[in-house]
């Protein structure tokens, strides 16, 4: 925490960006609850919350790479205010209609405008700090967006005990707009130094196809971007099975999956901050490996937990490999990638992680019904700890030549 107390009482840009995160998110957090509470009442069936889920991932599904060939070719900064705008008008769209094809279309509108804004803000973190303070402010990150669902419904819940889940989407609108007017007046984020040798920048999709072809060619990137990937596959199974396996197998109330899932997202945050240490390449690369292990021995000590007291630690574990997996990818990225490479690398990635979760969100329930729930949990912890042995070798030879 030394290093992120350092970070705030120094920059006084990233004071204010973290704080406007930190609302924003807060927002997410809560609009999260409302916008699925919205969704069912329009379209009073299961297919209302899948449809809903699968409009935040199919924009990056679809275009990760381009949007972030957006913060390559244009000002960072410029991007994220862009993004905000975007999402304020969605949530206020959602907000005001009434049936659920435009509930929908305005979902997408808003999923589209986060995946715009992920690559361009992880991109420019670099330029929020001094080069020290960026482990911290990568750390901040991603401990802020983590608490805003830890802490945004429980916001929600006390909302809707006066009103309704409109005055949450009217609300996570607003923290949208604050956001953007802030941003918009910091000085970090800018356009990164053109690499076209012929001094103009190509289109946007001859950028974002270029983007790939840098990122195929960096073989230690490229490693720990699909080995993040593929444990979100996993992640996405454990997520799904969640709620029945703490309900039927552990025979725990309703009550205990929000615990459990409470202990996941604080683990994530701890091992999230863990990440302002920071240190050389093949420091992060040896903590992003031990969080991949974490994550699938905590996947694996839940399914084999037989009441909830055992799996309270293992849900914790895991939380806490996946924030320190997390963060210190992003790191890797950040302090190995080009400047001018850095957001469409983090929007190539964004892209294949929702993918990957829509594979398991889509496979899980059938996964389910043949193996039971159990089974499922454990799978995802075989299937996790499969990830990190495959990775630890993949990687072996990755920075090693920078060893002091």
């Amino acid at each position: 925490m030394g290093h992120i107390l350092d970070l705030l009482r120094h920059e006084r840009v990233a004071r204010l960006y973290f704080a406007v995160l930190a609302q924003s998110a807060l927002g997410t957090g809560a609009g999260y609850v409302a916008l699925l509470l919205v969704a069912y009442d329009r379209f009073a069936s299961g297919w209302a919350i899948s449809l809903i889920l699968l409009a935040e991932l199919v924009p990056a599904m679809l275009l990760g790479p381009v949007f972030g060939a957006a913060g390559d070719h244009w000002s960072r900064r410029l991007c994220m205010v862009a993004a905000d705008i975007v999402r304020a008008a969605a949530f206020l769209g959602i907000a005001l209609v009434d049936g659920f094809p435009a509930t929908l279309a305005f979902a997408l509108l808003a999923g589209g405008g986060t995946a715009l804004f992920k690559p361009a803000s992880l991109a420019a973190l670099p330029t929020l700090a001094r080069a020290d303070r960026l482990p911290a402010a990568t750390a901040l990150y991603g401990a802020i967006t983590d608490l805003g669902f830890i802490a945004g419904p429980a916001i929600a819940a006390l909302v809707l005990v006066v009103g309704s889940p409109e005055v949450i989407l009217f609300a996570n609108a607003a923290t949208f707009a604050v956001s953007a007017l802030v941003v918009a007046a910091l000085p970090f984020g800018e356009a990164p130094v053109s690499i076209d040798m012929e001094g103009q920048r190509p289109g946007l999709f001859r950028e974002a196809r270029d983007g790939l072809r840098a990122l195929t060619r960096m073989s230690g990137v490229r490693a720990v971007v699909l080995a993040a990937a593929t444990m979100l596959l996993f992640a996405g199974l454990f997520n799904v099975a969640e709620l029945p396996f703490a309900t039927d197998e552990l025979d725990a109330a309703d009550s205990a999956f929000a615990v459990l899932a409470t202990v996941y997202g604080l683990g994530f945050v701890a091992g999230s901050l863990s990440g302002s240490r920071g240190g050389e390449p093949e420091i992060l690369k040896r903590r992003f490996l031990g969080g991949l292990g974490l994550v699938g021995g905590g996947f694996l000590a839940s399914g084999i937990a037989p009441s909830l007291a055992v799996a309270l630690p293992a849900f914790a574990l895991a939380g806490i490999g996946n924030g320190l997996a997390l963060v210190h990818e992003r790191l890797l990225i950040q302090t190995t990638v080009a400047d001018a490479l850095m957001a469409r690398v983090f929007g190539a990635r964004d892209g294949l992680n929702a993918w990957m979760f829509a594979i398991a969100f889509v496979a899980a329930g059938a996964l389910i019904e043949v193996f039971g729930i159990r089974t499922v949990v454990q799978l995802a912890g075989v299937g996790g700890l499969l990830v990190w042995g495959l990775s630890t070798v993949a990687l072996r030879r990755s920075w090693a030549t920078e060893r002091a």
